[in-house]
């Protein structure tokens, strides 16, 4: 009997597996927050760090932009030096001396330069690539969202779960203790045998456990969805309703769910349509190294020679001025061809990932559509399964107190009703679980809450 009610539970078991046992030592110490699913998908996006690190690293991307097209904005620069002649050189020739220089001066130089791009191709492609950079860098943390939505979705469906399954263990123990005092007082009676009543009392004990695991699951579970929400793990959150709520969303969505589904709007293929684009416009710009640049420059110069004091006010400076159009004109450069093949392979091997993900994508979403009809059926097969063990434990219940029934009849109807009320439950999340990750491959905005 053990063994049967372990199996039913293990269904709850396997679904919480991932969470460490670590944070089973920080439940119900802090304070009480009850909330629905949009309250946990909110303060998730608030608070978890992968969202807030995506949203910086759009930040990041709008600043590479903003310096891509200032790389057009003139630059102007200030450049100066003091030499001071200790000794000056002497040169020979001839028979003949000249110092270059005197002794113990200063020479004074400064200059001004302003530099402006006329014709900067490789600066124009630039800029096109930076702005497809930053369109990757919205939707990977479009991404980085979908995701969390999709793993606190089945987190707080898991904690639903979690607990319906405690309850159908508790009423079951309850069960099992009323079984036990009927055994127990008909055995004081002499209206039964010692063997029902020690039946009677291992199937009580032997459910013990079972509710302490399954209690143990609950809080796990619970810790799970806060660790995903970013909040206090001391945070004692309480989540109402039960798996029974979803029924009627389930058939309805069930029933509507043979259409044609687009992957439009899946962030993987968007990504790497972003990735393909940004590899034609890295193309581009290593085109545009083989184009001629061209810049214009004017520089202001001031300059005095051969000071004996300090006092730059007293300096005789000779000042000039020049304006300087410059050509730049890329004759060969081995590695710019070497690049262009790189870049090309690379688009290349990308069609060939864009079309393979696409095909894999469609196979996920004719999976999940597959498992929500299927578990569709078995909701509403388990529904009766559990009316019909309702009424066979109520008959053999019945059976026994009048005498023509066995204890093992007795025990038997109590698991499996016990069984069907988890089965029922499992098929229920196994849905909205299936839900949760076609969504998730849809890619679907609305499925974000609006965040403060």
């Amino acid at each position: 009997m053990k063994r049967v009610v372990l199996t039913g539970i293990g269904y709850l078991l396997a679904a919480i597996g991932g969470v460490n046992t670590v944070y089973a030592q920080a439940a119900g110490n802090g304070t009480e927050l009850k909330i629905t699913l949009d309250d946990a998908l909110r303060i998730a996006l608030n608070e978890n760090p992968t969202v807030k690190v995506a949203e910086q690293q759009i930040e990041v991307k709008k600043v590479s932009k903003d310096e891509a097209w200032q790389a057009l904005l003139p630059s102007v620069d200030f450049s100066g030096t003091i030499q001071y002649t200790v000794l000056a050189a002497v040169m020979k020739l001839n028979g003949m001396e000249f110092k270059m220089g005197q002794d113990n001066t200063s020479t004074w130089n400064g200059q001004f330069q302003v530099s402006l791009p006329v014709f900067a191709p490789t600066v124009y492609a630039t800029m096109n690539l930076t702005k497809t950079d930053l369109d990757n860098a919205v939707e990977q943390s479009r991404s980085s969202k979908l995701d969390l939505v999709n793993q606190v979705t089945k987190a707080y469906y898991q904690v639903i779960l979690a607990q319906d399954s405690y309850d159908v263990l508790c009423k079951s123990l309850e069960q099992a203790q009323r079984n036990f005092d009927v055994v127990k007082s008909l055995y004081e009676l002499g209206g039964t045998s010692e063997y029902d009543k020690i039946s009677a009392e291992v199937q009580l004990r032997s459910l013990n456990p079972t509710v302490i695991q399954a209690r143990n699951a609950v809080t796990l579970a619970k810790l799970q969805l806060i660790l995903l929400m970013g909040i206090d793990p001391d945070t004692d959150i309480t989540v109402e309703g039960s798996l029974e709520d979803y029924e009627d969303r389930l058939y309805g969505e069930a029933l509507g769910s043979g259409g044609n589904y687009s992957l439009e709007n899946n962030t993987n293929m968007r990504q790497l349509r972003l990735n393909e684009t940004m590899l034609n416009q890295t193309l581009r710009v290593q085109k545009m190294n083989f184009l001629p640049t061209m810049a214009l420059a004017g520089t202001y110069s001031m300059q005095s020679l051969y000071n004996d004091n300090w006092n730059v006010f007293d300096y005789s400076w000779a000042k000039s001025s020049s304006i300087v159009l410059s050509l730049s004109l890329p004759i060969f450069r081995m590695g710019n061809f070497t690049k262009l093949r790189s870049t090309k392979l690379q688009i290349s091997q990308l069609n060939e990932n864009i079309g393979y993900t696409e095909k894999q994508l469609n196979m996920q979403v004719r999976s999940y559509v597959d498992n929500m009809k299927a578990n569709a059926e078995q909701v509403a097969s388990n529904r009766e399964a559990i009316e019909q063990a309702e009424k066979g434990r109520e008959i053999a219940s019945k059976r026994y107190e009048i005498g023509k029934g066995t204890i093992l009849e007795l025990n038997n109807s109590e698991v499996s009703l016990t069984q069907a009320k988890l089965t029922y439950s499992q098929s229920i999340y196994n849905y909205l679980a299936a839900k949760a990750d076609l969504d998730k491959v849809l890619g679907d905005d609305a499925l974000i809450p609006a965040v403060k």
